[in-house]
């Protein structure tokens, strides 16, 4: 996303969750699971309405653009494709009721549910499934995440403007029969289908919006577990619960509202005042504070991995980072280790490579990193040594590069962190900050008008590729110019004809990802962990270790004496 999603270039939001509601008896009751795993049955309170904080402002409601982790949580709560992840990110049938697959594994039929909605009233249609797959990987609708669908037969070749878009392997049968035809099998194809880039859209409707489509809440279709309104960009906006949405009845919230805070502080001192009951990712001093207190503290381990992307072209011009050991020297000189430990103390831990510990395993019961290890690690001596060769092929003693940053808190925090190792470890370096908000940082770094920039990617579904196919030469989220032909051939064999051998797959992606930091394209920092606050009676919110980060759906308020 992650991320990727996943994080698609995306920062890991700081989400607060408040409680707006009374403490009045309700007979409704429900079967829940806590958040340390107990089940039981739980007495709602009477006003199921949240309250939740985030970081930054959506970039796009539009499910063929959107890019960021921001956009794919809020679009996970008010869409839904063929299937969505469940409690135990597993896909379950959404609009699909069922599916059958082709003994060779690439051809999928979905039945889908004759109750699925929009919010308008519409039915949810194979047609609508048809028209957004073919929206997303026309190159006119320029969407960064096309790629994600080249699994779909033709889909690469339409995106390059070598086949129209009606080629797509996709066909409505009937109204309620989709039919997808693949390149070759994917085993995580399921998965993929609940990622938001596969979502349908309401053609009329769309057409109807025009320019303006997923700018606004009254821009926007749904047929998610909630709709969106009183989106008021920058500042906040509102989930409402979707009566149409055909799984209503095990949707508990009737409100969810948001603001946007991006101060960590912030955030726990409302949480404090009584007026918030959740913050998620709280970092530092306030780790400390609350770790001991088992009760409210809720650690949660993340897939996603930091890095700083070099760029090796702006504007044209090569930059200091088209040299390699000026790469070699950036990506060793500063300790990750004090960064993940110390600034943040969030249990996020200092990371030597891009795809995540306990993320995929192979075959073999492994997980892909225990078995592959550490990549590119610190070393200051040597960061010295290749910055010196650096300075000399560049032909100057002084050095001036700009870090394009978040504008939250915590990335502040890193940024001065960076700056102050790569300066201290990195004779004649000079780093200056630049803080950009989320949208324009997305911007800057798609236009790829940066030096280097702290940046962060989410999986988008289950498999290390997801972390790997990006810096594929001319991948859209390819943002630093970066190319190897040794890489990319080896990720167009993971992508086809090694996908019928897992094992020598995995070996060879490991290779990809060895090729990427041996070029220091990248220089990695750390592997996300969060450190969360959350009262007791707040149940049910479920985070996912793929794409939209976080469900609402399940989410409910138990009954509670408001003055504790």
């Amino acid at each position: 996303m992650k991320k990727k999603t996943k994080l698609a270039a995306v920062v890991a939001p700081v989400l607060a969750v408040s409680m707006a509601l009374t403490a009045c008896g309700s007979d409704q009751k429900a079967n829940t699971e806590t958040k340390d795993g107990n089940k039981g049955e739980a007495k709602l309170a009477a006003k199921q309405v949240i309250n939740l904080l985030e970081l930054q402002e959506i970039p796009s409601m539009d499910s063929s653009l959107a890019k960021d982790e921001v956009s794919f949580i809020v679009l996970n709560n008010v869409m839904e494709g063929l299937y969505r992840l469940d409690k135990n990110q597993k896909p379950v049938p959404g609009v699909a009721d069922s599916y059958t697959k082709s003994d060779d594994g690439k051809t999928y039929t979905f039945k889908l549910r004759k109750d699925a909605k929009w919010s308008n009233g519409d039915p949810v249609t194979a047609k609508d499934f048809v028209f957004a797959w073919k929206r997303a990987v026309d190159p006119a609708t320029k969407s960064e995440y096309a790629y994600i669908m080249y699994d779909v037969k033709n889909a690469n070749a339409i995106n390059e403007g070598k086949a129209a878009p009606d080629t797509l392997g996709v066909k409505a049968v009937d109204d309620y029969t989709l039919e997808v035809q693949l390149e070759q099998a994917v085993p995580y194809f399921l998965d993929l289908t609940s990622f938001a880039t596969f979502y349908p859209l309401n053609e009329k409707f769309v057409k109807e919006q025009g320019d303006k489509f997923g700018l606004e809440a009254s821009t926007t279709l749904y047929n998610g577990p909630f709709t969106l309104s009183d989106w008021k960009h920058e500042q906040g906006w509102k989930y409402k619960k979707n009566e149409k949405y055909w799984d209503n009845k095990n949707v508990k919230l009737s409100e969810v509202n948001f603001s946007v805070v991006k101060d960590v502080g912030t955030s726990v001192n409302l949480f404090e005042a009584g007026d918030v009951d959740r913050v998620n990712r709280i970092s530092s001093e306030f780790v400390d504070k609350y770790k001991g207190n088992k009760e409210i503290f809720v650690p949660e381990q993340d897939a996603g991995t930091y890095f700083l992307r070099l760029n090796q072209k702006r504007n044209g011009k090569d930059t200091v980072f088209a040299n390699k050991n000026a790469r070699l020297a950036i990506a060793k000189a500063f300790d990750k280790k004090a960064l993940a430990n110390v600034i943040l103390n969030d249990g996020s831990t200092a990371a030597d490579y891009l795809v995540g510990k306990n993320f995929v395993k192979g075959s073999d019961g492994k997980d892909f990193r225990a078995k592959y290890g550490d990549l590119l690690t610190t070393d200051t001596k040597k960061a010295k040594d290749y910055w010196d060769k650096a300075k000399k092929e560049l032909g100057t003693d002084k050095v001036t590069i700009e870090l394009l940053n978040y504008d939250t808190s915590t990335s502040k925090k890193t940024g001065e962190y960076l700056k102050d190792q790569l300066e201290k470890n990195l004779p004649g370096l000079t780093v200056n900050i630049k803080q950009q908000p989320f949208k324009q940082k997305l911007e800057l770094e798609t236009k790829m008008d940066y030096d280097f920039s702290f940046a962060g990617w989410g999986p988008d579904y289950p498999d290390p590729m997801t972390f790997l196919d990006m810096f594929e030469t001319g991948n859209s989220h390819n943002e630093m110019n970066y190319s190897n032909p040794e890489y990319d051939k080896i990720i167009k064999a993971g992508k086809t004809t090694l996908l019928t051998n897992p094992k020598e797959r995995l070996d060879q992606l490991a290779k990809a990802e060895k090729i990427l930091l041996d070029d220091a394209a990248i220089a990695p920092i750390f592997q996300r962990g969060d450190a969360n606050i959350q009262r007791p009676f707040v149940q049910g919110i479920v985070r996912h270790n793929f794409g939209g980060s976080y469900s609402y759906k399940w989410a409910y308020v138990e009954e509670h004496d408001s003055k504790k």
